[in-house]
């Protein structure tokens, strides 16, 4: 697989995406559904924590990556739904810092959003790997 940066501006960059990527080569494409702050039995975990929560995502995330032999770097694509664009800011390098450490800078979205599936859940990430 080779992936090249699409980026006609950098401030993107900066902040650790890129507007977008081109995939070629690829023979797998993983699309993961909506990752939340659920421990391994399916209870939801750190309600009120929006930074907690962020972490335990992008751990679930990446659980769901490793289960289909790939990794943070294998990620296109992540779609990031809050609750609260504001709480969830201050603590975006959770998330970017992960990506960053993996060598990776998929194209990401945003979206706040007036509830989850899960009540007390404040953030969601859902994402597309290939290899």
């Amino acid at each position: 697989m080779e992936r090249t940066a699409v980026n006609p501006v950098t401030w993107s960059q900066e902040m650790g995406f890129n507007q977008g990527e081109l995939v070629t080569g690829s023979t797998r494409t993983l699309y993961i559904s909506g990752q939340t702050a659920m421990s391994v039995d399916g209870r939801p975990e750190h309600e009120g924590d929006i930074a907690a929560q962020l972490a335990l995502a992008v751990d679930n995330l990446e659980a769901v990556l490793n289960e289909a032999a790939m990794s943070l770097p294998n990620l296109v694509r992540v779609n990031v739904y809050t609750t609260d664009v504001g709480a969830l800011f201050p603590h975006y390098g959770v998330l970017s810092g992960r990506l960053g450490a993996a060598g990776v800078a998929p194209t990401t979205t945003m979206l706040g959003v007036t509830r989850l599936a899960v009540p007390g859940q404040m953030v969601e990430l859902e994402g597309t790997a290939v290899d």
